[in-house]
């Protein structure tokens, strides 16, 4: 009884945190500028161009990219650096990209005095809302002591790379969800490579809570050699967190109507809503591929998330037989913050399931 009692009331904070910052006017909704014309088409177009190279055989290499780092701080056992490097997106989806988000943006919290290929890296994805690299680095932090090192990417619109006019997290257009997800894969995939073939780190792996949970799923399941993949506290799709969950309740659906009606398009608003799972349906990561290492694949969710129900976190584990589930108890909003270690031995063992490079 205790038990349920404590769920329902994470659940509770999930829904009240969600209506005071949804419901209320402090912040604009998401996409109150609309669904984006003609980018929306063209990354309707290339998340359907993806899917046939991939079944054929995702081992499509990513750029490489070279970042330059300056010193931040460093101890005797520790250093941190942070680095920029052009987006590699191709030349069409760098142009969609606002010209703030072009320069990509890294932390790097690495070990001293270990060879790269005794260590491992992972990747931390940003989830909604996290313009920084600070609550990622105090993640990883601890794990430096256990040779792992961090590498934290701002996200494309987010940080120093928001456009003008957004404010905060609340993206300006349907199409800036699928483009910061296709432009933070491709970063992804191509900060792996290097950390691979020019760093020559042992093991690498990626993760991400919320959203950055979704694309860390999509950039394990696309990267061509084994990683670690590592979502936590995510959906299986934005469907589930825009459609389904709290976050409907901040999105401008009417406005998204009413881009449509000066089109000649008339939809009642619970077709639109049907149009969004239409559009956001190329995020359910269902359809990718399994990664090559399923085993290396632990999702950590909670129990009583008001944001992420769990049917979702179960499809997805349905899709990639051999991945693995745990659970924490919480809402999204308490497990985010009070979960911390659960994520790191999720992080760990995710590791261990990698071989070592020299064996591949």
């Amino acid at each position: 009884m205790v038990s349920v009692k404590l769920g329902m009331l994470h659940y509770v904070i999930d829904h009240v945190y969600g209506a005071f910052m949804h419901r209320t006017r402090i912040t604009p909704p998401f996409f109150s500028r609309g669904w984006g014309g003609p980018k929306l088409e063209l990354l309707e177009r290339m998340a359907k161009q993806l899917f046939p190279m991939y079944v054929e055989g995702h081992n499509w290499p990513p750029p490489l990219v070279r970042p330059v780092w300056k010193t931040v701080w460093e101890t005797k056992t520790a250093c941190l650096r942070e680095g920029v490097f052009q987006t590699p997106c191709d030349d069409e989806l760098t142009a969609a990209l606002p010209p703030e988000s072009r320069t990509a943006r890294v932390a790097w919290l690495v070990p001293k005095n270990v060879p790269p290929q005794k260590m491992s890296c992972v990747v931390h994805l940003a989830g909604t809302g996290d313009h920084t690299y600070d609550r990622r680095l105090r993640l990883g932090g601890p794990l430096v002591k256990q040779n792992i090192a961090t590498m934290v990417l701002e996200s494309p619109l987010y940080g120093r790379r928001r456009p003008f006019l957004q404010r905060g997290a609340r993206l300006l257009c349907v199409s800036d969800l699928l483009l910061l997800g296709r432009a933070t894969i491709d970063e992804s995939r191509s900060l792996l490579h290097w950390l691979d073939t020019e760093e020559g780190f042992g093991k690498m792996g990626v993760c991400g809570l919320s959203m950055g949970g979704v694309h860390a799923s999509m950039v394990g399941s696309l990267h061509p050699t084994p990683v670690a993949t590592l979502p936590f506290l995510s959906p299986h799709s934005a469907v589930v967190a825009f459609c389904e969950g709290i976050l409907k309740y901040g999105t401008a659906w009417e406005a998204l109507r009413e881009e449509l009606e000066a089109q000649k398009i008339t939809m009642t608003l619970e077709e639109v809503r049907e149009r969004m799972r239409t559009v956001l349906s190329l995020t359910d990561v269902t359809r990718f591929p399994i990664p090559k290492n399923p085993d290396a694949v632990i999702f950590v969710a909670a129990t009583d998330d008001g944001y992420i129900p769990k049917h979702s976190v179960l499809e997805l584990q349905k899709a990639w037989p051999g991945s693995e589930v745990r659970w924490v108890r919480g809402g999204h909003v308490s497990s985010f913050i009070l979960h911390n270690d659960a994520f790191r031995r999720a992080i760990v063992d995710g590791l261990d399931r990698v071989d070592w490079k020299e064996s591949w």
